[in-house]
């Protein structure tokens, strides 16, 4: 691993800023995800796994690091995870992009998902054009955090369009019928079943589409 190192020329003042860059050249691109209490694990495994291969045998030029508001989180299905950092120890600024995989009531979920504290880093992502990329009711607490407020998105799609419906109540524009659906810089899908076409889709947002089609071959998606 490399850094680059360029000047910026602030207040006559002469600041050195590091970037830190893959042994191609290429700039890191560094992903939060964001993981609430209940959240399911097989949601959040796509982002890693995606990101993760990437790393290895992509372009190298993706990391991910997991983040959540406790030091010790309970999944849907009762899987504990220990995050590898929490939010009061990240600088927003470091990341490039955010993933928030979906939950379950039942476990509590949206305890987290809609703390202010969770919500906050919603807007903080958004207020610098940063990519949001969620799945399922992860867009739930995405329309909550305002950044949604009239434009397109979508979340779970079965059990009568309760969630959906929901959705629609934070000022959102909901698509029902589309499995994923991109606005500007915020990713939204209906139902787990889109979770690694979400993650492909914010690994080729992030690198490119050729990078990305070679991510997938290599794991055998194509």
């Amino acid at each position: 691993m490399v850094y680059f190192i360029y000047f910026n020329f602030t207040d006559a003042l002469n600041i050195v800023i590091l970037k830190k860059m893959n042994s191609g050249g290429l700039m890191m691109k560094k992903v939060l995800l964001l993981l609430a209490n209940g959240f399911e694990a097989v949601e959040a495994s796509v982002f890693t796994d995606v990101i993760g291969w990437n790393k290895y045998e992509g372009d190298g030029s993706t990391d991910l690091i997991t983040v959540g508001l406790r030091d010790k989180l309970k999944c849907t299905w009762n899987f504990t995870v220990i995050p590898e950092m929490t939010v009061d120890e990240i600088n927003l600024e470091d990341f490039d992009a955010l993933a928030i995989p979906g939950g379950f009531e039942e476990a509590g979920f949206y305890q987290d998902a809609y703390s202010e504290e969770f919500l906050n880093i919603i807007r903080e992502f958004d207020k610098t054009g940063k990519i949001i990329a969620s799945i399922c009711v992860g867009a739930l607490p995405v329309g909550k955090s305002g950044v949604l407020k009239g434009r397109y998105g979508t979340t779970y799609n079965l059990g009568e369009g309760k969630r959906q419906k929901q959705l629609s109540e934070f000022g959102v524009k909901v698509l029902s019928d589309e499995a994923i659906v991109i606005d500007n810089n915020i990713i939204t899908s209906y139902n787990p079943s889109t979770a690694f076409d979400v993650a492909f889709k914010l690994l080729e947002l992030l690198t490119s589409k050729e990078n990305c089609n070679n991510v997938k071959k290599l794991m055998g998606f194509i």
